[in-house]
């Protein structure tokens, strides 16, 4: 069973039967989507450097723009330990340069949430909430943050973490899924954003 349905328990059959689709990832398949994201934005310009760096962990980078290109690849499969993962390789395509958000999820059992580790090598972690909406969107929200330092795992006060808010809805007059994410942080406010819509491949 996808650890997203576990995570969800009964809720999952609330959300849209595209988003069960999307999201009843069994270990060993995968989900393919391409789209437009209408607007890619961020915070304040002096933290352009930082996203640039985060070019090399597939994590961060320093392009905005409209009309952007993109690309979603979600990857379910079994460890050498048994456990459920599932790979997010997420990438932005800016003229001839790729830019990449990666993600590798599990599920914590105990703790019921989805254990999320960002980029490659993994550099931060948060724990994530999926709830679904009264209008069967799927909202995903993080909550505690570390930073990982190799095998070293150090808690962010709430002041240095980016809070993500995560809304994926399918539009049926439209026929895709439409996005919006929006990383915040309590000091400078919003630090990275995008919205936009996808077609999975199968349904292009």
């Amino acid at each position: 069973m996808s650890i997203f349905k576990k995570v969800m328990g009964n809720d999952f059959s609330r959300l849209h039967p595209m988003l069960q689709k999307r999201y009843n990832l069994p270990e060993g398949t995968i989900f393919k989507a391409s789209g437009i994201m209408n607007e890619i934005k961020g915070g304040p310009k002096w933290l352009s450097p930082l996203f640039r760096i985060g070019t090399k962990w597939k994590l961060l980078f320093p392009e905005r723009g409209k009309s952007i290109p993109f690309s979603i690849t979600n990857t379910s499969y079994i460890t050498e330990d048994g456990e459920s993962h599932v790979h997010w390789q997420r990438i932005f395509y800016f003229g001839n340069q790729k830019r990449y958000f990666n993600a590798l999820m599990s599920l914590d059992e105990k703790r019921v949430v989805i254990k999320d580790y960002l980029g490659e090598p993994h550099v931060v972690y948060a724990d994530l909430a999926f709830t679904v909406t009264a209008k069967g969107h799927l909202k995903i929200t993080s909550l505690n943050q570390r930073l990982v330092l190799g095998k070293l795992e150090i808690p962010l006060p709430k002041l240095f973490q980016g809070l993500a808010t995560v809304t994926e809805k399918y539009v049926d007059e439209l026929g895709c899924y439409q996005i919006t994410v929006h990383v915040e942080n309590p000091l400078i406010g919003t630090v990275f954003s995008y919205e936009g819509k996808f077609y999975a491949d199968e349904d292009a």
